[in-house]
């Protein structure tokens, strides 16, 4: 795809602002119903998803460059909320002519300076967090784990880059994996040899990195022969099983999130929450597990105008609207942790306010990021949470940084913690 492919729906957005809210028939509260976190910080409809449209139009028509429209580009999260709203109302793409924004400012030489420092560490070391590709695999050292480099097992365990090289957030990366292997999972990792899925860098709009690392990610799973992939970070799920799919190099073999794993392990009684954990809970969708995952649909056809008006897609076309991500798994898991109370935010599914590290915000302008999870941390406590709880690095990184920067106090946890908790 390319911009020029959404021009129509460029045209066909009203500007209706309605991008700029989580869907009216899911607000709760008055002072939780913004959706677009730029939108509300920046205050200019350019920040919004329609006015990324109006962008993509000038650009097309050749009134404006690509050099006039990086700060509102680079500015969002690629969270896809805009998306899911926008949906409520016209069958339109927004999240897609914002990807193909970002990528037709990097092939123009217009990138944002901060990503292009990340993209140079990952193509030097393999990995989005600039360090030595040698440290990869230290965080499961002492651990006893096979290496899928040299052996054989069924299940590969993807730390992810984030998680491999975190050292505060260690402790969970490594609890996933020794709750896998207390289990009797036949699971291995690649340690050194794990590459990045390059999701971040396409949702930077580095195409060329991506498809690098989706090629060298499918070279590694076909020799390691394993049967399933499964992985604590929620960028990589959504690369592996949506990204990888969307750009035609769909893996074909079962992907899970460590959550949907961690919940056939106990409903195969292989993993028992007998301890109590006394805590009440909010649980944060992170994006790329909730609307981002959503399966990719392919489609191929045309628009027509039916007498000359109304115009519809021949065959029909199916879209995506953030429903189908994986929504009920955590949360079933921690209603059957003994005493943990799971109470609900206002924004929450679909409609999940976005934690504020996605899309290379917290690599280029760290202070939006941290003002964006300072609000999800505030909407928590607004419901009675102790504790948030998410299923992502990335989320539970952010939330950690706004905590400590805006003196929000409240818990933080992976889902991972919580089990480990209750084993």
């Amino acid at each position: 795809m390319a911009l020029r492919d959404y021009e129509r729906d460029s045209q066909k957005c009203i500007r209706c602002s309605y991008c700029k809210w989580i869907p009216f028939e899911n607000q709760q509260d008055a002072e939780f119903t913004v959706g677009c976190p730029a939108s509300k910080k920046y205050g200019f409809h350019a920040y919004s998803a329609g006015g990324k449209f109006n962008m993509a139009l000038s650009l097309l028509n050749e009134r404006i460059e690509t050099k006039d429209v990086v700060d509102p580009v680079y500015k969002c999260m690629m969270d896809g909320l805009c998306d899911v709203s926008c949906k409520v109302l016209f069958d339109i793409e927004p999240l897609q002519c914002m990807q193909e924004l970002r990528i037709k400012c990097v092939e123009e030489g217009h990138g944002n300076p901060a990503h292009m420092r990340v993209i140079e560490g990952l193509n030097k070391e393999a990995n989005m967090m600039q360090r030595s590709s040698k440290k990869r695999g230290n965080w499961a050292d002492g651990l006893a784990v096979k290496d899928l480099s040299k052996e054989k097992a069924e299940v590969l365990y993807h730390a992810g880059c984030r998680y491999s090289f975190d050292e505060e957030l260690r402790p969970t990366v490594r609890a996933g994996l020794s709750i896998l292997l207390d289990a009797g999972v036949d699971v291995g990792i690649m340690g050194r040899k794990e590459i990045c899925c390059g999701g971040r860098a396409y949702e930077m709009g580095y195409v060329d990195e991506f498809t690098k690392f989706a090629e060298g990610n499918l070279k590694i799973l076909k020799a390691a022969g394993v049967k399933t992939i499964v992985t604590p970070c929620s960028d990589c799920y959504q690369s592996f099983k949506v990204l990888y799919d969307k750009k035609g190099k769909k893996i074909d073999i079962e992907v899970l999130h460590i959550t949907e794993y961690l919940h056939q392990l106990i409903k195969e009684g292989k993993i028992k929450l007998t301890k109590e954990v006394p805590l009440t809970v909010t649980y944060h969708d992170p994006c790329h597990l909730g609307r981002l995952a959503e399966p990719w649909v392919h489609w191929q056809g045309k628009e027509v105008k039916v007498l000359n008006h109304v115009t519809v897609h021949e065959p029909p076309k199916k879209f995506r609207r953030g429903v189908n991500g994986v929504y009920d798994i955590p949360r079933e898991i921690l209603q059957s942790i003994p005493g943990v109370k799971l109470v609900e935010m206002y924004r929450n599914r679909e409609s999940a306010w976005c934690c504020g590290a996605g899309g290379g915000v917290k690599d280029a302008y760290p202070d939006f990021a941290i003002e964006t999870a300072a609000e999800r941390l505030k909407e928590a406590k607004a419901v009675g949470a102790k504790a948030i709880v998410s299923a992502c690095p990335w989320c539970i990184r952010n939330f950690t940084d706004a905590s400590r920067e805006t003196g929000k106090n409240i818990e933080i946890y992976d889902i991972i913690d919580l089990v480990r908790k209750a084993i």
